[in-house]
């Protein structure tokens, strides 16, 4: 197929399923319940798998192992993006049948800031090869810090996006359902909701200085690393709505997500020595999130054995 035709039927079907989803199925504003998610997190991880399977006939088994892998590495992290969402949402108050809105235009801003972070990162790599232990340096500075956090923080008043908004539009107070504008007396007025909004899709620049070097790491192929990315942000709507509820259950998951940051660091950096082979770099990020949520499931608080006792 040629190139150029094929990204233009992939982009125009991804833009298809994403207004059936906003148009059809979340027509009306409401509250996504957990049971709903879950339906819908299997259809996204379907969508890939079926996609996986097409790269295997299409472009060989070694190209999908890369699309495997990278769409793993990808979607396990955006679970780090879950933690922030729903400090944001809690923070400014977000009415819950009003943030699948929010995540739905955020997530279609991520794939355009996305596939533009994907080109320049391709491009560097080829043009400076030694970029590349820049950004394993990075991924293991991102890994260790993670790991040493002892919880997320977010400052929203301190992005600078937002002073930005305020100062271009006066913003309500009050929410006016699911707009992002309203106007009153003649005047542009942006909600709280376009507030979140530009908070969301800055928070996601800053996840995505991490998430691409590591996907770079698997593969330079801008078609893997691409189409990885656009199904693992597909489904972090949904993966959203189905564990925000019960993320406190895998506390483990924090570490293993770090140790996936500096294995694919450490990768990199090794990379002029050793190749690793993408089977092994599979096994080992399938592994450590394997055990981390094994760990988180199986592994008793402290003080929950006296208590039981």
């Amino acid at each position: 197929m040629n190139p150029v035709l094929f990204w233009v039927i992939f982009n125009a079907g991804i833009l298809v399923l994403l207004l059936i989803d906003l148009l059809v199925l979340h027509r009306k504003a409401h509250a996504v319940r957990p049971a709903e998610a879950l339906r819908w997190v299997g259809v996204w991880v379907s969508l890939a798998l079926a996609f996986n399977v097409l790269v295997y006939f299409w472009r060989g088994p070694e190209t999908a192992l890369q699309f495997f892998t990278g769409y793993l590495i990808e979607y396990s992290l955006s679970i780090d993006n879950i933690f922030v969402f729903i400090l944001i949402f809690g923070y400014f108050k977000v009415p819950e049948a009003y943030q699948h809105t929010v995540l739905f235009w955020g997530i279609l801003g991520a794939l355009v800031l996305r596939a533009s972070l994907i080109l320049a990162g391709i491009g560097l790599l080829e043009a400076f090869h030694w970029v590349i232990y820049l950004f394993g340096a990075l991924l293991i500075y991102s890994g260790i810090r993670m790991a040493m956090d002892s919880g997320t923080q977010v400052d929203p008043e301190r992005n600078p996006a937002l002073k930005l908004v305020r100062r271009i539009f006066p913003v309500t107070t009050d929410y006016h359902r699911a707009k992002f504008f309203v106007r009153d007396g003649g005047r542009l007025l942006a909600t709280p909701l376009f507030v979140v909004l530009v908070v969301v899709e800055t928070t996601d620049l800053v996840f995505a200085v991490d998430s691409i070097p590591a996907i770079l790491a698997i593969s330079r192929d801008s078609f893997v690393v691409y189409t990885s990315n656009v199904f693992a942000i597909l489904g972090l709507r949904s993966l959203y709505f189905a564990v925000a509820g019960v993320m406190g259950l895998f506390r483990f998951l924090k570490y293993g997500l770090s140790a996936v940051l500096v294995f694919v660091g450490l990768k990199m950096c090794i990379s002029g020595v050793w190749h690793v082979p993408v089977g092994a770099s599979l096994a080992v990020v399938g592994g450590i999130l394997v055990l981390s949520i094994a760990a988180s499931l199986l592994v008793p608080r402290r003080g929950e054995d006296s208590a039981a006792d």
